[in-house]
């Protein structure tokens, strides 16, 4: 007798429906039903509460027609209810069933409306099933909840339970049948001649074991507007304020501190590196949010040596769970708070200097010197693990990340023949993040009264490590290396992470010259935005999640770096990539999408399990307009520099922030700028 192991699979989520708003979302068919099957279900702070939400006019399904969303929280589907209509031609019956998703809430009302000349007698169904299944669990594809569910029904409302987690469903004027783990409300109704009738339920949840939460609005990017020639960049704004609205969290800890959760279905909490890039980015519409998360990861900071979780002391987290984080079938296992993140620490630096150029009130930034100087004394202490002067990451556990950059998928980092390299692993970008880091803090030490010189001397000694250690020879041009091995052998892979190097001040001249040339060539472009792998290499795989896709962040992050060394045309080369992406993805930006060739496809391929929206790929919307318009701040001397691309379109920015003062910002077709 034969035995097989079924393999499960990770949901895909491309053709899936999401709306959200942090620390819940609903995903569902295009229609608004969700069948359980896959990503779709009500899920509130990691669980999957709901996992069927089945609409039903007479029994019978209505059929789809329409979906139109208002915003990132909320959608109406609209649909026709043709079993209790006439038998003409003309739709005379109409569903528009409109859902909304707030912190800890699902709320829908359901209107049917009849054109016909006589009344309509018929039954409006709601049936919800709840298997309060754990968010890891369902991106694992498997089945089962952690704790048995409980229900109890009284004549209008139906609560479940199970561990720490309560769900409240509530439909009034409904008749209500419950059982197990399953609930029906039905509505009798008789809808009047040229009339409606308008029905709706709700559930709340409440998690008692949440170490995250929602965060109110902001509303200062309501005032944000912006309009230009190329329609594509302003829809792709609009849409990114949006989904980056409903992302805004707090932890329990501070929970008047705001920051952006990394994404959504798998990453509705705090991330180190996520939500420092996402504030950064958007340091253009105040400093508001990089100051709030500066404080939030400043608050969980490493102060011991921990083995298990990965804590030192000084170093910035990487993420925030409620309980142990596991892939299953990996062999990862994640503590609550863990720090297994070699990048994070130099960028909360680069973020504090950022957002103190940008206008971040001087107190502010006194108030966080102590965390700066642990900082910049973990990259010397502990990033540099070996004393050889670089800083590298390995995981010592047995069951953390084995990649601990940005790219921290396992085979993220390979050799141009395919192979995997072994750790510890010094990645190029990290030298870059340090090297900035290193200046920028001396800056900030300098400002207030303190020495900062012996960390420039460092960044000094970095600097020509990484020029001694990193460069490899090719007949298309040096270029740096992604990474060094155990061994100190170069990774001589082409891959997008030079792009980050761009702007940090690590490399000469003739360097940043040749990494534009590699980021400019179609081994490298995809015309969708850059590619993570050079297409040449081994590993290349348009539909890799790090060896070939393209990553919105990551090419916004090369864009930046290429205005900044003064590159202009590879520049305006990329940004038409990501705006072509943006227009095939209706302006919602996904994680990462397929490093396909713009000349061979004519729309970008999805990633199929790629995230959305989330929040550096929403971001990176706010950083391709910076780059257009050529922002650069430097609130101390009261200076921001204004230098748009040449040849660019018009556009006109309303509600951007300097120095804590509104600005408007509006360039001409022919170049001219005006401020306001």
């Amino acid at each position: 007798m034969n035995t097989y192991m079924i393999q499960t699979l990770q949901p895909l989520l491309h053709d899936s429906l999401v709306l959200l708003a942090a620390p819940s979302q609903a995903w569902s068919a295009n229609h608004g039903d969700m069948d359980g099957s896959g990503i779709q279900g009500f899920y509130h702070s990691d669980v999957r509460l709901l996992s069927e939400v089945e609409f039903r006019v007479g029994g019978i399904q209505t059929e789809h027609i329409a979906t139109t969303s208002v915003d990132a929280a909320t959608a109406t589907f609209t649909s026709v209810a043709r079993n209790v209509d006439d038998r003409t031609a003309d739709p005379r019956t109409r569903v528009d069933r409109t859902r909304t998703i707030s912190a800890g809430s699902l709320d829908e009302t359901l209107t049917l409306t009849n054109a016909l000349s006589e009344p309509v007698t018929t039954t409006i169904s709601v049936s919800v099933r709840a298997d309060f299944r754990d968010m890891q669990v369902v991106k694992a594809g498997m089945s089962g909840s952690e704790s048995p569910i409980t229900l109890e029904a009284t004549t209008d409302t139906v609560r479940l339970r199970a561990g720490n987690l309560t769900a409240l469903l509530q439909a009034p004027g409904a008749a209500i049948f419950a059982a197990d783990a399953s609930a029906t409300f039905s509505w009798a109704v008789a809808v009047p001649a040229k009339g409606s009738v308008t029905v709706g339920w709700r559930v709340d949840a409440h998690d008692a074991s949440a170490v995250v939460g929602g965060a109110a609005k902001e509303a200062a990017w309501s005032k944000v507007m912006v309009r230009s020639g190329d329609s594509r960049l302003s829809s792709w704004v609009r849409s990114a304020l949006g989904d980056l609205q409903s992302l805004r969290m707090a932890t329990r800890l501070v929970p008047n501190e705001v920051f952006l959760a990394a994404g959504a279905p798998w990453f509705f909490t705090l991330f180190g590196r996520d939500s420092i890039w996402a504030a950064r980015m958007l340091l253009p519409l105040g400093t508001e949010t990089a100051a709030s998360t500066l404080r939030v990861l400043a608050a969980l900071q490493g102060t011991h040596e921990v083995h298990e979780t990965a804590e030192q002391p000084g170093k910035i987290m990487h993420e925030l769970r409620s309980k142990t984080f596991t892939i299953p079938g990996e062999n990862v296992a994640l503590p609550p708070l863990y720090y297994g993140t070699v990048d994070a620490t130099p960028l909360w630096v680069i973020l504090l200097h950022d957002a103190w150029k940008w206008g971040m009130d001087d107190s502010e930034v006194e108030a966080l010197l102590p965390n700066l100087e642990a900082a910049l004394a973990w990259m010397r202490d502990y990033g540099d693990s070996d004393g050889d002067g670089l800083i590298e990451y390995i995981d010592t556990t047995s069951h953390g990340l084995a990649n601990q950059g940005w790219k921290d998928s396992g085979d993220s980092i390979q050799w141009r023949d395919g192979t995997l390299a072994e750790g510890p692993i010094a990645l190029c970008e990290v030298q870059a993040y340090a090297y900035e880091a290193a200046v920028a803090g001396a800056a900030i030490l300098e400002h207030f009264g303190r020495s900062g010189e012996g960390w420039r001397s460092w960044a000094a000694a970095l600097k020509a490590r990484f020029a001694e250690s990193f460069w490899i020879d090719s007949p298309d041009g040096a270029y740096p290396a992604v990474a060094l091995d155990a061994s100190k052998k170069k990774v001589d892979t082409v891959t997008s992470n030079i792009g980050h190097l761009l702007g940090t001040g690590i490399l000469d001249a003739r360097g940043a010259e040749l990494v534009a040339q590699h980021l400019a060539s179609p081994e490298m472009n995809s015309g969708f935005g850059l590619r993570t792998m050079s297409s040449d290499s081994a590993g290349f795989w348009p539909l890799s999640y790090h060896g070939g896709s393209v990553w919105t962040h990551d090419t916004a992050i090369a864009i930046s770096g290429l205005r900044r060394e003064g590159f202009a045309d590879a520049a305006t080369s990329l940004i038409e990539g990501l705006l072509h992406a943006a227009e095939g993805f209706n302006y919602r930006m996904p994680e990462l999408h397929s490093g396909d060739s713009s000349g061979a496809v004519s729309s970008p391929i999805p990633y199929p399990a790629s995230c959305q929206p989330q929040a550096w790929s929403a971001a990176a919307a706010v950083s391709v307009l910076s780059s257009v318009l050529g922002l650069r701040a430097d609130a101390q001397s009261g200076k921001l520099d204004i230098e748009p691309l040449p040849n660019s379109p018009s556009v006109e920015a309303k509600g951007l922030r300097f120095a804590g003062e509104a600005l408007s910002v509006t360039v001409g077709a022919d170049g001219t700028v005006q401020r306001t």
